[in-house]
Parts: C-alpha cells; structure tokens; sequence
C-alpha cells in the first residue's frame, strides 16, 4: 500500500508519500480499499499539530474516506469482504488502504457513489447534531449560516431547508453566494462587501436570526451574536478563520439567548445509539434526494499536497475529496 505520512507534524510540506506493509486486520476491525477520501479542516490542523487529537507518530492522516472492504477480522460478523463504507476514523484515509473499526464504518447502498460517501459523514453529521439536537431547530425559524459555501456550510443550508427553517447564508463572494442560492439559501450576504450586522437587520427587519451556525470564529463572530433574535441560539461548531473568538457575555444576558457547543465527534462517542439512529436518517435522506454533498472538485491522491494549498486558499466550494 502507499499512504501520506506524518513522521514530523510541521505542516503540509513535511508529508512524504510512502510504500508501506499493508496491514492486516485484527479482532473487530476490517481493511479497506479507499477509493476516496475527502479533505476536512481538522485534517490541515492535524499535520500543523494544532488540533485537539494529536495521533501518535507516525500517522496517515485523513480522516473522512470510502471504500471497499477486501477483509475481516475475527468478530466481525456484520461486515463482509466486497461490502461498500464509509469512515471517519480521523486518521488514515490518505493512503491506498486503512484499517478501520468495523464498528464506526457506515455501510453503503450500492447506489452511493463513493465521492460522495467520502464527503457525507463529517458535515451532516455536524449539522444535523447542531441544528436539529442542540439548537432544536422548528419550522419557520430563521437560520444565519456563516462560511456557507464550504462543506459544513453547504449541510447547514440543505439541513436547515429540510427542517422548514429560513435560512440567510454568508460568504465572501458572490460566486459563493450564487452557490448558497442555488442550494436553497432564501437570501445571502457577501460579508467582504457588506456590513454584516446591517445586512442581518435588512433581512430580518430588525428581529435577527433564531439560530446563528458558525463554523468560522474570526472577526464576524461577534457582529453576527449582536444580531441575534430574543432567545435564539448561538452555534459554536469551529474556527476556520483561526482566530477563537471572546464574546462578551453580557449580550447573551440582554437577548436571553444561549452559546450553545456543538462537538458532533464527541456526540458520536458518547451517544452512539443517538448518533447512529441520525447517520441512518441521513442516509435516508441521500437516497431520497433531500440532501447531497456539494464536490468542488476531485483530485488524485498523489496531489494532496496541491489539494491542501488549495483547501488554504479559501477557493474551495463545498468539498474536495481525494480519489485512487
């Protein structure tokens, strides 16, 4: 097998494709042939050491792939040699093969294509945990969804829509901003070339949104808290912009309005009957055409390091995923 490995974890440039003894699996687990693998932003913080979970070295990063599984280990009864899954293992999926748990890959219909499936579990897992369990989300409510055009964003807008909600998505482009329209976004705001707060109030005719999903941090999280509505609630789901936000408490005492912490990857491991009974949903929702991932391009494994200069330049819409 071949895989990208983190020997050092300094950045991007430090990954060296390598030839590696493909493994084989032992109790509980099964080996997979990837055939894709998508690129999430933990997977970028992952190999600059800045993310929470910090694999021992040497690790194959990617954590988000599909494939075919080309063997079994001892006790694993539900899964066979040829079944088509989907993982998010957070470690593994750039490379040629991974060994996965068989208790966290999600088996695949076989009308699932797998580009797809390796970009499914991370962003509507996420969404549907924030909106529909921690914001309790209801029909005829207004959502903001800021970073709109990337992959949690375009999740959050075809969640939202499904719910019954009206969603308002922020990007910083028109080109973004077409795409959010397209997805269903009821209306947008270009926040490189408008106000954020003014543009909120023009669309909400002053009352604000009901639920504010930021995936983003940064700059516009503090704008976007001081035009929320009375009692709405406010998604901490992450920090692309980088930069960790400090909101001054006394706004959520003058809306009555909740900061609410969305960790869908620790939902996951603490409520796992919760959690799967949601992926089944979901995937019900795939095949019945409510939702789909937005693929802003495929790539061949052998050009991460072009794809991961890519994912940094913000150009991405939705996501790009990684193919063998």
């Amino acid at each position: 097998m071949h895989a990208w490995l983190c020997e050092n974890p300094v950045g991007v440039d430090a990954l060296n494709w390598k030839e590696l003894p493909t493994p084989q699996p032992k109790a509980g687990e099964v080996l997979i042939s990837i055939k894709a693998a998508s690129l999430n932003f933990p997977d970028l913080l992952i190999v600059q050491n800045k993310y929470q979970f910090k694999p021992a070295l040497p690790f194959v990063p990617g954590s988000e792939y599909a494939g075919v599984i080309e063997a079994v280990g001892a006790g694993v009864h539900h899964l066979k040699p040829g079944q088509h899954v989907a993982c998010l293992s957070g470690t593994g999926g750039f490379a040629t093969h991974a060994i996965a748990a068989a208790s966290i890959c999600m088996p695949l219909p076989s009308e699932f294509p797998f580009v797809d499936a390796a970009a499914f579990i991370m962003i509507y897992g996420t969404s549907y945990h924030a909106l529909l369990d921690r914001a309790q989300l209801k029909a005829g409510e207004t959502v903001l969804v800021l970073g709109a055009a990337g992959g949690v964003g375009t999740s959050a807008i075809q969640i939202a829509r499904n719910a019954g909600a009206r969603v308002i998505a922020a990007a910083s482009s028109d080109e973004k901003c077409a795409l959010c329209k397209s997805l269903g976004a009821d209306a947008t705001i270009n926040y490189s070339t408008e106000n954020l707060r003014d543009a909120i109030k023009a669309l909400t005719n002053g009352k604000g949104p009901d639920v504010i999903y930021d995936p983003v941090g940064g700059d516009f999280s503090e704008p976007a808290f001081r035009s929320i509505a009375w009692r709405g609630r406010y998604l901490v789901v992450g920090f692309a912009a980088g930069a960790i936000p400090a909101l001054p408490l006394n706004l959520a005492l003058l809306k009555g309005a909740s900061i609410v912490g969305v960790f869908w990857g620790d939902f996951a491991k603490r409520e796992p009957q919760a959690n799967a009974a949601m992926m089944a949903e979901l995937a019900q929702w795939y095949t019945s055409g409510k939702i789909k991932p937005v693929i802003d391009s495929t790539m061949p494994m052998a050009e991460l390091k072009a794809a991961y200069a890519h994912m940094g330049s913000r150009g991405v819409k939705g996501k790009l995923v990684m193919v063998n």
